[in-house]
């Protein structure tokens, strides 16, 4: 029997082991990954985190996990299938190879990205290929970029490139945006962001990092190339909520609702990072929450 069960192992998930084990409580993170830190170990530099400035995804992912280890959390790799209740007090973890009981649960298994699906993208994950403006645009001060999207979050990226880059691409596949009105009008006025709608991205081309991008226009069926230094792609976020379905409330696009307590809709089940709806999705937001969800699980089963 654990006291807690953390599912995911990104900055959310270790951060709340680390603060678990710091309270005295059995732990058990469950991870899907052979690799701890989740989002950010695709990322080549991390500019952002307070204190360390320029390490990257992976070694900061791996110093999140030895920490948790050295703390003395427990993992298994395991893919989560679901949550059973036994009793008011006890609750169920099912995974592909076992299941674990445990007083308390935090879902930290995070979203992903929605992909293009074009040639050249995966390859070039974290040397060019970014799909977080406000974690990246740093790396390319000064450079030429493209944004892929339509949507407020797209528009908002290209502004915030536009900031420091020479020149931002903004392509959308169809003819007008959807994103908010307000945003629109900035972004057409201004002059280093090149709108291209009716386009698409058909391949993302490099030698080991992003140098040019083959599109189409998909009205006039004519196709060219551009010479970008990157490209971030803002076609949306999917989180990791369709096992939970049923289970726990989510919005209208299946993020958990929970506040920054990390309460969730099911009394002993708490959520925390990109899992649950809120307004900024980033490596110390992640963190912060995992902190929160302890202590509010904490509060929890003080009352059990």
């Amino acid at each position: 029997m654990y006291d807690i069960i953390i599912v995911g192992s990104g900055p959310a998930g270790l951060a709340a082991a680390i603060y678990a084990k710091r309270a005295g409580l059995k732990t058990l993170v469950i991870e899907k990954e052979m690799l701890s830190g989740g989002q950010i170990i695709n990322t080549m530099d991390v500019d952002n985190y307070p204190g360390l400035p320029g390490i990257s995804g992976f070694e900061l992912g791996d110093k999140f996990r030895k920490h948790a280890e050295a703390m003395g959390a427990e993992f298994e790799t395991a893919e989560f299938r679901g949550i059973e209740h036994e009793n008011e007090e006890t609750k169920v973890v099912v995974t592909d190879k076992d299941s674990y009981d445990c007083r308390a649960i935090v879902l930290a298994m995070g979203a992903s990205y929605r992909m293009l699906g074009v040639p050249g993208e995966q390859e070039l994950r974290g040397m060019g290929v970014s799909y977080c403006a406000t974690c990246d645009g740093a790396f390319f001060r000064g450079k030429t970029v493209a944004v892929v999207g339509g949507g407020d979050v797209a528009l908002e990226d290209a502004l915030f490139l536009a900031r420091g880059c020479e020149k931002v691409y903004l392509i959308h596949r169809r003819e007008a945006f959807r994103g908010a009105r307000i945003l629109q009008q900035k972004v057409f006025e201004t002059d280093n962001i090149e709108i291209l709608f009716h386009t698409q991205v058909e391949e993302i081309c490099g030698d080991g990092v992003v140098e040019m991008l083959q599109i189409i226009n998909n009205k006039e069926n004519k196709k060219s190339s551009l010479t970008v230094d990157g490209i971030f792609i803002a076609v949306g976020l999917t989180p990791n909520t369709d096992v939970l379905k049923g289970l726990v409330e989510t919005d209208e696009n299946g993020y958990l609702i929970a506040g920054e307590s990390g309460i969730t809709s099911v009394r002993g089940i708490f959520a925390a990072g990109d899992i649950r709806k809120k307004p900024l999705r980033q490596v110390v937001t992640a963190i912060a929450d995992g902190a929160n969800a302890i202590h509010s699980v904490e509060s929890y089963l003080v009352q059990l």
